[in-house]
């Protein structure tokens, strides 16, 4: 799994181990990783490859993964298993995410210091041959540690945009919206 984010060793285990499960109901894992807290927690942001998942999409991929999980059995302790969709300000985890979402603000985080920093912000610009430069001063994918776009107008435009198109909205489902005219609220005129 070279080509998705992973923080841990551990994370990338359980990728390799879900990922196929995921992409056999036709999705994409688009991110994954063990929390801990009071709680472990295995979080998985799954997506299809064209964009848009349902929340029934999210239980059937619960429990397709229990079942490998629990077979596999990878976690040693208990732990709450959480699907998801990744998101309007999704994370960007695959190189591919880099391309599609050329043009838009993101946050990223490096593994090491580079010029002092580790956080960045900035407009994404593609990427360049098979390293990736996901923004314009030019980072490695491989530098990364974590990145994600950054909720913004344009963004969320396009999300709804792209629902529309895809039938995942259907606008007579909903009332139309009335708006006054300027001149409703004009004054009267005192005689």
């Amino acid at each position: 799994m070279s080509d998705l984010i992973a923080k841990t060793t551990l994370d990338q285990r359980l990728a390799a181990i879900v990922a196929p499960v995921i992409e056999g109901l036709g999705f994409e894992l688009v991110r994954l990783r063990v929390m801990s807290g009071k709680s472990r927690t295995l979080q998985i942001m799954a997506d299809r490859p064209d964009g848009g998942i349902e929340v029934q999409d999210c239980a059937d991929i619960s429990t397709a993964v229990s079942a490998v999980l629990d077979v596999e059995d990878p976690l040693e302790d208990a732990y709450t298993l959480e699907v998801s969709s990744p998101g309007i300000d999704r994370p960007l985890t695959r190189l591919k995410d880099f391309a599609a979402w050329d043009g838009y603000e993101a946050r990223l985080e490096t593994t090491e210091l580079i010029d002092g920093r580790r956080r960045f912000k900035g407009l994404l610009a593609g990427v360049e041959g098979d390293q990736g430069a996901p923004v314009t001063i030019g980072l490695q994918f491989d530098w990364l540690s974590d990145a994600k776009l950054v909720l913004t107008d344009a963004l969320i435009e396009e999300m709804l945009r792209a629902r529309k198109s895809s039938g995942a909205i259907d606008e007579s489902q909903f009332d139309e919206i009335e708006t006054d005219a300027p001149d409703d609220h004009a004054r009267p005129e005192e005689s």
